[in-house]
């Protein structure tokens, strides 16, 4: 952001809401910066971060700072996660910005009832390990999406709604990703604490194996049938899912479960789009298998969240930034901010410079 007042300029500068600068300024001192009034330097000021409830170590980010003597805040969500998930806390609320910036992934769209999710992954393992006698092929980011992944199969095998599975992790950064999960039982929510409780017990758990070497991750292509093998990276424009994909994606025994986002240019986002062919390693591979986006089980917020975690403001910030997200759904969000919370909003296009905002104001 530039600033709004020359430097050297004499001239003082007072927010609108002065009465609410007055009560931030009692109420967060700690987090206030001294600044020489009229410097073009950016004030100097202090961040907090809040749980964004999106995968392990996310966070929502309060930023204070001061400019020529004026106290601003600024919000910046990140991936905000979807409330009431397993194994993460929900979003915390936030209740004051002067600027917000929000991401949109899933800014105009639903994701399917939970239920209803747990029943779509279910159908489909059944389906393709026990009726069909193929592979499921799992592609999940490392973190997050991996640990989510095996905490549904983990307790949907205890519960006895699934039948046990031979699951193999197949991304050593997803293997460390999840013996660090499993050291920070604190930032769980109850349910999955209890879960991991079975887990130590050795209560109905599914075969699970993490490969390590490269060796052990090319012998998964022997395997031909009752194996679900989870893989990074998510969006399958690397790592060695692409190895799985080559070997399954013609086998029409087999399925595919994308369990995230998949974005425009991406390998997954053919796949999931009904390309009846794709490139991997050169090769013109046939799609027969399955593809299936069960989108129920993104980490991400949808439209409803998003809402849901806006209306927790207890005034409008000055402005809001929507960003983060197509331009269909970045667009979604901004007109359902500004028609049912009265906000004002803009989508900012790529390399935007925006000016200080005019909710300041100079007296001179």
């Amino acid at each position: 952001m530039q600033n709004a007042v020359p430097s050297g300029s004499a001239e003082r500068i007072r927010c609108r809401r002065c009465t609410r600068c007055r009560m931030r300024a009692n109420a967060c001192s700690r987090y206030e910066a001294s600044n020489t009034t009229g410097s073009s330097r950016p004030g100097s000021g202090c961040a907090r971060f809040r749980d964004a409830g999106h995968i392990l170590g996310s966070a929502i980010i309060e930023v204070w700072v001061t400019e020529y003597g004026y106290p601003t805040k600024l919000v910046f969500s990140g991936d905000l996660g979807q409330p009431g998930r397993p194994i993460l806390r929900d979003p915390t609320p936030i209740e004051d910005a002067d600027i917000l910036v929000i991401e949109s992934t899933y800014g105009n769209r639903q994701h399917k009832d939970f239920s209803a999710t747990e029943e779509e992954m279910i159908g489909i393992v059944e389906k393709t390990l026990f009726e069909r006698g193929g592979n499921v092929i799992v592609p999940a980011f490392a973190v997050g999406r991996t640990q989510e992944v095996l905490y549904h199969l983990h307790r949907l095998t205890s519960e006895g709604r699934l039948r046990q599975p031979r699951v193999f992790v197949d991304s050593p950064m997803a293997t460390e990703a999840t013996r660090i999960t499993r050291e920070h039982l604190e930032l769980f929510d109850e349910q999955a604490t209890r879960l991991a409780g079975w887990h130590a017990r050795g209560e109905n758990l599914p075969y699970l194996h993490f490969t390590e070497s490269a060796e052990e991750s090319m012998a998964l292509n022997q395997i031909r049938s009752g194996a679900i093998i989870i893989s990074a990276s998510g969006m399958c424009d690397a790592g060695r899912i692409r190895h799985h994909l080559r070997h399954n994606l013609p086998r029409k025994e087999c399925s595919v479960l994308f369990s995230g986002f998949q974005a425009q240019g991406t390998l997954g986002r053919q796949l999931v789009d009904g390309a009846a062919r794709v490139r991997i390693f050169g090769d013109d591979i046939p799609v027969r298998a399955a593809i299936h986006s069960v989108d129920g089980l993104s980490a991400h917020a949808d439209q409803t969240a998003l809402m849901a975690w806006a209306r927790g403001f207890k005034q409008a910030p000055e402005q809001t930034f929507v960003v983060h997200g197509e331009s269909s759904a970045a667009q979604a969000l901004a007109e359902l901010l500004q028609q049912q919370l009265g906000w004002q909003v803009s989508v900012p296009e790529h390399g935007r410079v925006v000016p200080w905002p005019d909710f300041l104001v100079v007296e001179r």
